[in-house]
Order: C-alpha cells, then sequence, then structure tokens
C-alpha cells in the first residue's frame, strides 16, 4: 500500500463516527406524526396537543393515541398486535406499522433519522 491509500483509510476510518452520528443516530424530537392509510391521502397530527383518533383501515378501526409529544397504536383490529406492542413512537424516522389494517404511523421531524428499512 502507498501512502496515499494509507492517508485515504485513515480519512475513511475517521469520518466514520461522524457519517454515523449524522445519519443513524438519533432523529431528534419529532414534531408531526404522519398517519398512511392504504387508499387514503396521508394524514398528519402535531404531536403538540393529547388526542386518540380511530383511524378505518380495511379489517376496521385502529385507536392511535398522542400524548406528551408521543405517539403509539393503542388497539388495532389485526390479529397478531405488532403494532400495539412497538410502543411510544417519539423520534423523528420512527415508525410504526399494522400491516394487515394497511396503516402505518410515522414520525417527522426537522433532521430525519436513516435506518435499513427507508435507507
Amino acid at each position: 500500500m502507498t501512502r496515499a491509500d494509507w492517508l485515504a483509510l485513515i480519512i475513511a476510518v475517521a469520518l466514520l463516527p461522524v457519517l454515523y452520528g449524522r445519519y443513524w443516530g438519533d432523529g431528534g424530537p419529532a414534531s408531526v406524526a404522519r398517519i398512511a392509510v392504504s387508499g387514503q391521502p396521508p394524514l398528519e397530527l402535531p404531536l403538540n396537543r393529547n388526542r386518540q383518533l380511530a383511524v378505518h383501515g380495511p379489517l376496521g378501526d385502529s385507536l392511535i393515541e398522542v400524548k406528551d409529544g408521543r405517539v403509539r397504536f393503542l388497539a388495532s383490529p389485526c390479529r397478531g398486535q405488532q403494532c400495539v406492542h412497538s410502543g411510544w413512537l417519539a423520534h423523528a424516522g420512527d415508525l410504526a406499522a399494522c400491516l394487515p389494517n394497511g396503516i402505518t404511523v410515522s414520525l417527522q421531524g426537522k433532521r430525519p433519522r436513516f435506518d435499513s428499512i427507508n435507507f
């Protein structure tokens, strides 16, 4: 390896923590919850007001709760309830989905977070 190869390798290794923190670290606070239902335009809810919302999907109504700047599936008619067990979403880039009912909830903020799913 030449000196230029070593220099390129050192620069690449030095940049890894910076890139990790920028793109895969904490997404920061979220300001809006985006609720998408298959076949309907997405609905955006600000997280600064507590509320519960019934969202109608193909299987029935899913109950979504917004409280203290966070959002979660409170109840859903799907069988496995993975959406309910995903818990509270609080950071930009967080996502929960009820695939059988066709409903997704994602949080939007100033700085999105990327992961292997949405990168």
